[in-house]
């Protein structure tokens, strides 16, 4: 795994130890599904009660993109250039 995938991998285990929601048994799993280019793909399993599931969902999105910015890891934002270019007609 590459330093970064390790640190996000090490965030997420840390968020899902702490939330008291997400239940011990099973055990929740952390792990890389694919490398881009400048991606990383994880998967990220755990159990909850299906009344706590929305708000762990939420807080989960929404505590990562906080934990990745107290990091200092960047989230790419996709880019595509554009190339226009005039023809001429006679």
């Amino acid at each position: 795994m590459t330093t970064t995938s390790v640190r996000l991998v090490t965030l997420l285990w840390r968020y899902l130890e702490w939330n008291n929601l997400i239940m011990k048994d099973p055990t929740p799993n952390v792990s890389v599904s694919g490398l881009s280019h400048s991606i990383i793909n994880l998967n990220v399993r755990s159990w909850v009660n299906a009344a706590d599931y929305w708000a762990v969902k939420a807080e989960l999105l929404e505590g990562t993109k906080g934990k990745l910015d107290e990091a200092d890891i960047s989230t790419p934002c996709p880019q595509q250039d554009i190339h226009v270019h005039q023809v001429k007609t006679a």
